[in-house]
């Protein structure tokens, strides 16, 4: 098999593996992979973004990419290095990753944010505009605790994250 087809192969394998703070939501959606290397001895290197540098979850989220993967049978082996140099942006979040979330209670970040501004997100349940932020800190680092004053539900909502630089 070329190795080509071995990268398809793990990535699908990875659609399996859940952010263990958010059940049903991959790791590959939420965008944290970012490179998968296939050496000749079918060795596995895949490098991975956190979503937040002090993220609790890190040591599980690499143990259960380790063990899906070294469960394909060609696979002699796997690595999985964080980097920090690279920078995690919720503008990595495929749309199916953002779809798991609403299925999860979790308002998606908003699209096109700009640092410094405000930002709003639409409820996950009844797509209501009319929001209120309760609190920036939620349950995580990476999460928020909202309001919907049309449905009365309270709800998280995914802190934007973007890169930028400064001019």
């Amino acid at each position: 098999m070329h190795k080509q087809q071995r990268v398809i192969e793990i990535k699908e394998v990875l659609k399996g593996v859940d952010d263990p703070e958010l059940p049903s939501v991959g790791v590959l959606d939420l965008g944290m992979v970012r490179d998968i290397q296939v050496d000749s001895e079918q060795r596995i290197e895949v490098t991975m973004v956190p979503t937040f540098a002090g993220c609790p979850a890190l040591d599980i989220i690499e143990n259960n990419v380790k063990k899906a993967i070294e469960e394909l049978d060609w696979v002699t082996g796997c690595s999985v290095t964080f980097s920090f140099s690279l920078k995690w942006s919720t503008d990595a979040i495929t749309q199916r990753g953002k779809e798991q979330l609403k299925k999860h209670g979790i308002s998606p970040p908003p699209e096109n944010y700009k640092p410094g501004e405000e930002w709003r997100v639409n409820c996950p349940y009844c797509n209501s505009s009319y929001t209120s932020m309760e609190n920036i800190f939620g349950p995580t680092a990476c999460r928020s605790i909202l309001y919907c004053r049309a449905c009365k539900n309270p709800f998280e909502a995914m802190k934007p994250v973007i890169e930028h630089s400064i001019t």
